[in-house]
């Protein structure tokens, strides 16, 4: 028993790192923990007599499980109804918000615009993107955790870093400015203000909206001021019936809806040069779980 009790400890001391990992590696909360579940049970079942570092261990089993579930994943999410975009996740640590490095390394590497990105990567070189920028394990280690040689994953790093950089958003936001601007955007659409809607979008804005064709949402990805501003003010007469609260999402801010205390929409905007860029929905009732379950930040 003393030596499942600390068997169990070892596991937990690292939980929150693997699910981290798979979480990036997802784009899912429930997908995340479902592989982290499955590297217990190989942790509990092996005999681990060559086991040194428990980290790196369970960082290469939770990685290898992660590969697999984002190869069968990709042939499920082609016949997604409508837009797929990830889980969205609550990162408001409240006071015991890290420091403003760490701050900007954790919204960095959950962001919703990153995340999207990652999607269009292959298995291997988000592995390597998620171990290397958002953990810092140096490529020899990941060269490790994959099987592969070093100079292999120097390349899988190479063209997934500059993926990521060629379709990343243009500008990097001030958190208060971009408070600011949701904070204007949620008054203009719940007030039906077409003009200042207009006022707030870039002329080439679109809205991805998630919802598995589960809720109402646009199925499409919308494109231009004009009709995502005629949206916003369209739905605007239903505002009354929902509860509106600003918070941080995916490490920057966003809205979170609910509909008689419970989570209905997730809406984020990215900003870039002063305008709204992109606005991201989630209303698939399934990604929104977690939002109001008070689970931990990643």
């Amino acid at each position: 028993m003393t030596a499942d009790l600390a068997s169990g400890d070892e596991f937990e001391a690292h939980r929150s790192v693997l699910t981290g990992v798979a979480y990036r590696m997802l784009g899912r909360i429930s997908d995340a923990e479902d592989v982290v579940q499955e590297a217990w049970l190989r942790w509990s079942a092996d005999a681990r007599t060559d086991v040194r570092e428990p980290r790196a261990y369970l960082v290469r089993v939770t990685t290898r499980l992660a590969i697999d579930r984002l190869r069968q994943l990709k042939a499920r999410r082609e016949a997604y109804v409508g837009p797929w975009l990830p889980e969205p996740v609550v990162t408001d640590y409240g006071p015991a918000a890290p420091d403003t490095a760490e701050r900007a390394l954790l919204a960095e590497s959950v962001s919703l615009a990153v995340l999207v990105v990652l999607e269009s990567l292959s298995p291997l070189e988000r592995a390597v993107f998620v171990l290397h920028e958002a953990f810092g394990f140096p490529y020899a280690e990941i060269a490790t955790v994959l099987d592969r040689s070093e100079a292999a994953v120097r390349q899988l790093a190479g063209r997934a870093r500059r993926h990521v950089d060629e379709r990343r958003p243009r500008y990097d936001v001030d958190p208060v400015e971009r408070r600011d601007l949701t904070e204007r955007f949620l008054a203009a659409a719940g007030g039906g203000d077409l003009e200042a809607l207009i006022a707030l979008l870039a002329p080439d804005v679109r809205l991805v909206a998630d919802s598995g064709g589960r809720a109402k949402a646009p199925l499409r990805v919308m494109e231009g001021a004009d009709k995502v501003a005629r949206f916003f003010a369209g739905v605007s007469g239903d505002a009354a019936a929902y509860e509106f609260r600003i918070t941080e999402v995916n490490g920057a801010a966003g809205v979170l809806v609910l509909s008689g205390g419970k989570p209905d929409l997730v809406l984020q905007l990215e900003v870039g040069d002063g305008a709204v860029e992109r606005v991201h929905i989630m209303r698939n009732p399934d990604k929104l779980v977690g939002v109001g379950s008070g689970r931990p930040p990643l």
